[in-house]
């Protein structure tokens, strides 16, 4: 019977779907009741055995493979980035008008194996208590696999595209280091007139021209990017406007000089509650992150932009002087809610602000 064995000895034994076969990483769950395809196409989740707490899982199976804009329609990459997949209760029986697939066949096509039949409320209970944990999944006749840290490498390098991409869609240049892009990222700057110029997550545009410059999501420690870091610290010394989503919060973050943590099991779902620093207006985000920001580290230049109502950790920064900002939370939100999408709104509208001034200068001149 396959089992899936924490690093503390406690066991788990299920049944087996997906590929057949052994998977370590980090346990974590995700709260969600849909978007399981958007989730486990999720870069973030490089190196995690993920824990879908909501007990039905595959009832709407896996849509197709359409292209649009260059991008998968109706997934965030184009493969599965989870180690194992752990739920309660799996339908083999789906059914949904744009289903290619069952759940399992989509993950033997990936070799990613998964387990169901298991007690997630015990086992989110376990995770709540100890905190985020190590785990594998194991079949009982293909032997012993050894326990595996995702967190002391470098996962952004084995996510990031390798070379230059561009998306033609508009007037306005958007220069988005790829750390692990989910696919919503690019579609939402596309939707509002922007080209964008996809790059490694190492490589250097400081160099390059662009109106305004994103730092997208990504798995693992930030501090493994030292070279997205440098390049920021360069960047933050200019006026381009600047906007970090996730793990791009962490990284502009360090680049401002404050430091950055692990929590005890971090923010993985569609419905965190956070709110906008100095006001009364709360917002439900879609998260997916370990690490937070440490707001006492911030420096005098910065200052808080969200904070998460349940623990109270940082969901974002901005610049006092300067059009930079970011937050802890998906406001692109595939799947879940969106009620922060407005915030490419006023990125995008401070990217033209900053384009006719420079135009306005060249003018003058």
């Amino acid at each position: 019977m396959p089992q899936l064995i924490l690093d503390d000895g406690t066991c788990f034994t299920g049944r087996s779907f997906g590929a057949q076969g052994a998977a370590a990483g980090e346990v974590v769950f995700n709260t969600a009741m849909t978007g399981y395809p958007e989730s486990l196409t999720d870069p973030s989740y490089k190196g995690q055995i993920l824990v879908l707490t909501y007990p039905l899982i595959g009832n709407y199976g896996v849509p197709g493979r359409m292209i649009k804009e260059q991008l998968s329609k109706y997934f965030e990459s184009d493969k599965v980035h989870i180690s194992g997949l752990v739920v309660a209760g799996y339908s083999a029986e789906y059914s949904h008008w744009n289903a290619l697939e069952s759940l399992s066949d989509w993950l033997k096509e990936h070799n990613v194996p998964g387990i169901c039949g298991i007690d997630t409320r015990a086992l989110t209970k376990v995770l709540r208590e100890r905190g985020t944990m190590l785990g594998k999944l194991v079949q009982n006749d293909q032997g012993e696999i050894d326990f595996y840290d995702p967190n002391k490498v470098n996962l952004v390098a084995s996510v990031s595209v390798r070379e230059k991409q561009v998306y033609p869609g508009g007037d306005a240049t958007i220069m988005l280091v790829d750390c692990g892009v989910k696919n919503n990222i690019i579609r939402c700057l596309l939707n509002l007139g922007a080209t964008v110029v996809r790059v490694p997550w190492d490589y250097d545009f400081t160099g390059d021209y662009y109106d305004g410059l994103v730092i997208s999501n990504g798995p693992g420690d930030p501090q493994m990017c030292s070279a997205t870091i440098k390049h920021l610290e360069k960047a933050i010394q200019q006026d381009r406007p600047i906007f970090g989503i996730c793990l791009g919060n962490q990284l502009l973050s360090l680049a401002g000089g404050a430091k950055t943590y692990k929590l005890k099991y971090g923010h993985r779902g569609y419905n965190q509650p956070v709110l906008k620093v100095g006001t009364n207006r709360a917002y439900i985000t879609s998260q997916n992150h370990g690490f937070a920001v440490d707001d006492a580290t911030l420096g005098d230049e910065w200052e808080p932009l969200f904070t998460n109502l349940n623990d109270h950790t940082n969901e974002g920064i901005c610049h006092k002087t300067k059009p930079f900002f970011s937050t802890q939370f998906h406001p692109e939100a595939s799947g879940g809610p969106t009620d922060t999408r407005f915030l490419f709104d006023e990125f995008l509208a401070r990217v033209r602000e900053y384009k006719s001034a420079i135009s306005d200068d060249d003018k003058s001149e």
